[in-house]
């Protein structure tokens, strides 16, 4: 291939020289940085697999930190010639400034709840009195300058007195824990540092339990960690003299594990995975000093966890022999499956418990839409919740003996609201509406439901300005994930309300491998049955073509993470459906995921390249990095990803990158959009995210051949 040498990109000469100038569809010419080839070969039962991009693995190497560089500036000058990117961003800049107020919760004498004045970085958390004096409880925005230190889980003691709470900085999954006296907001000398994948729970006023790995030696961001252990601080002590309470022996040996108590805490339940599907469960009688840990569930056969107790009776939710879910009771003296009975049987829907104010709420989805029934201690129905409208509710739980619950309702074109509701007589007040200037009433949302690829309906939610022409030429974001059990119901989402007011479409389908139909549904997505999913994604876009909401010039599909894997593999298999690509933070070398962080506890969705024969050669046949091929025109693609993300690490969207601008054929750009000093998406600042959406929106719409915003473009015809 001919090359030039551009000196203003090639930052690093060692790693980066300069590709020939490409053009692009409206006329931005790119020079890719020349990434260096290092080949090296694997063999996996008997097959050769070259990896010429293994040293960008490497994130704490000079030559990566090089390339990443000269990634950026090719990236970051491309998308400065967008002609409305700043109009872009200063729309999602107004409408993001509105206040946001979360669903309230008690502590002690205070009730606590999360709120950002509009575009403050991170939330802030205020609490009011009695007497209902309000002031800042914690204000995470002062935890560094640039906003990129966030806060995770918090956790009160039962009386309220202490709090703990995590922080991540740069956007790492590796935490700090910090313990603080809740009255008079003085930061005890209890501060935990490398606690990872953690809860909270308290026992008493005493100390509280937390789980982590062992520092790993080399990357702390890469390096894998695959033995997590429990641990008890005892408040006053140093974290060095933690008591492990599971996890250090070989026989206790799982990649995640979990503490947590019951209300009352007279039980510690633990659970225990190698996977992200599938779970041991163990109960300890805190009241006894000589009570040992018992197994309720000692296989991986389900996923089973205690919802709440009353004396030694347990309620627990499984899946065991439910893929739906119910919940069971048991004593806690002979908790084992053979002496379950059950309490709020399977339905054909599946079910998302909660308990608050004496109650249980079993929150069920039909066909990825919210319905919630009340139930009391004795299983006997009391009501279903009528819920304000089609859409999303989250909430309903509490303490045993709270008076009033709050609950959340959302979908695709209405902003969150919260309600306060009355669980003795099932009525419930608005508490809480956001004052925003996007008019719901403007916009509509239809579920479908299309034919997969071996028959298999699919349901779909596609969301758009009513009165929208089914012209083929609506600009259209089909959005999927399909993995880990993981439901997309409908949510309001600031940046979509921007995407549709420009004329787009925003598509969601609910596809296999999720857990919109429970675990049948889950399974049919996984392992040797992965390409459903991409099926089902395909299946989506070509209905959406066919029933002209949209067409291959006008589409673009977005994923994250899994679904990060989804836009990669759905590109590489059928890179003419659509004309642009966005994968975000994505699984995209499937033969070394495993490798890397916990990625190892993936293998129950993907299966691993060491696994089989079989496994091997259905990873690799589908894996995006391995099936980007010569001389095949790509869409236009911007691969997204943070440079800390030590979840999913970005030498995945590193080594796609590469591949395909080695590889692409024609004019389509191909660029990584590097967010530095950020991870895997919690707690990015408010600041970083609409920089990121209006990037994200420019170039999808750049390259759907606006030159200007489409609804400018509409303007202007009828004037």
């Amino acid at each position: 291939m001919k090359r030039i040498l551009l000196p203003i990109i090639c930052a690093g000469a060692i790693l980066v020289s300069c590709k020939e100038e490409k053009q692009s569809k409206n006329n931005i010419s790119v020079n890719y940085p020349e990434t260096a080839k290092k080949p090296v070969v694997d063999e996996y039962f008997g097959t050769k697999v070259t990896d010429n991009y293994r040293w960008l693995e490497d994130d704490r190497s000079t030559e990566t930190e090089a390339w990443v560089k000269a990634e950026n500036e090719v990236t970051f000058d491309y998308l400065s010639k967008v002609p409305y990117r700043e109009q872009l961003k200063e729309r999602l800049s107004e409408l993001w400034n509105y206040e946001k107020v979360g669903t309230p919760f008690k502590e002690g004498d205070y009730t606590y709840f999360y709120k950002n004045d509009g575009l403050q970085n991170q939330y802030v958390i205020y609490r009011k009195d009695k007497d209902g004096k309000e002031e800042v409880f914690l204000d995470p925005n002062t935890f560094a300058e640039d906003g990129t230190t966030s806060l995770g889980s918090i956790s009160f003691t039962k009386d309220g007195k202490t709090v703990a709470y995590a922080i991540s900085e740069g956007g790492s999954d590796w935490r700090k824990v910090i313990v603080m006296d809740a009255e008079t907001k003085e930061i005890k000398g209890d501060t935990l540092v490398d606690v990872k994948f953690s809860g909270i729970a308290w026992k008493g006023n005493e100390g509280f339990y937390y789980s982590s790995y062992d520092k790993p030696k080399g990357s702390e961001l890469s390096a894998k960690t695959d033995q997590h252990k429990l641990y008890y601080h005892k408040l006053g002590t140093p974290q060095s003299s933690d008591e492990v309470i599971f996890g250090a022996t070989p026989e206790q040996k799982h990649r995640y594990v979990g503490g947590y108590l019951t209300e009352d805490n007279k039980y510690l339940l633990i659970s225990a995975s190698t996977s992200t599907s599938g779970n041991k469960l163990f109960i300890k009688d805190l009241t006894d000093p000589n009570s040992k840990l018992t197994p309720i569930i000692d296989n991986f056969d389900s996923d089973t966890g205690v919802i709440d107790s009353r004396g030694s009776k347990l309620y627990l939710v499984t899946n065991l022999n439910a893929p739906n879910k119910k919940i069971v009771t048991v004593d806690a003296t002979n908790p084992t499956p053979e002496n379950w009975v059950d309490f709020i049987p399977e339905t054909e829907n599946v079910l998302s418990p909660s308990t608050g104010g004496g109650y249980f709420f079993a929150k069920y989805m039909v066909d990825a839409v919210s319905k919630v029934v009340q139930y009391d201690f004795d299983g006997k129905l009391i009501r279903e919740v009528e819920l304000p409208g089609v859409g999303t509710a989250g909430g309903f739980g509490g303490k045993t003996e709270a008076k009033e619950l709050y609950f959340s309702f959302t979908n695709y074109n209405t902003p969150s609201s919260s309600y306060k509701f009355n669980p003795e007589d099932g009525t419930y007040e608005l508490y809480w509406k956001p004052a925003i200037s996007f008019n719901a009433e403007d916009y509509e949302s239809k579920q479908v439901f299309y034919t997969s690829k071996d028959g298999v309906k699919v349901p779909m939610i596609i969301t758009y300005k009513k009165g929208l022409e089914l012209n083929g030429k609506n600009p259209t974001i089909l959005y999927g994930y399909g993995g880990f059990n993981v439901s997309l119901t409908p949510s309001f989402s600031i940046a979509n309300a921007v995407w549709m007011e420009q004329g787009g479409v925003y598509a969601v389908p609910n596809l296999r491998g999720g857990g919109e139909y429970g675990k049948k549904w889950h399974d049919a997505g996984t392992q040797l049955k992965k390409q459903n999913v991409f099926d089902d994604f395909i299946a989506a876009a070509e209905y959406l073509i066919k029933e002209n909401y949209t067409s291959s010039d006008y589409l673009a599909i977005r994923g994250g993470s899994n679904g990060g894997l989804l836009v990669g593999a759905t590109m590489t298999q059928r890179p003419d459906l659509m004309k642009v690509a966005l994968p975000a933070v994505g699984v995209l070398d499937m033969l070394r995921y495993h490798t890397f962080t916990a990625g190892a506890g993936w293998a129950y969705d993907y299966g691993t390249s060491e696994q089989s024969e079989e496994m091997f050669n259905y990873l690799k046949g589908y894996s995006p990095v391995h099936n980007v091929k010569d001389g095949v025109q790509y869409p236009a693609t911007m691969v997204t990803t943070g440079d800390h993300d030590d979840r999913v690490v970005p030498a995945h969207s590193f080594k796609f990158a590469a591949e395909l601008q080695d590889k692409q054929q024609g004019n389509n750009p191909v660029l990584i959009r590097i967010e530095t000093n950020a991870g895997h998406g919690a707690g990015t600042p408010v600041a970083k995210t609409i920089e990121q959406y209006a990037d994200i929106f420019g170039f999808t719409l750049f390259n759907m051949g606006f030159e200007s915003l489409p609804n400018a473009q509409k303007s202007e015809i009828k004037s």
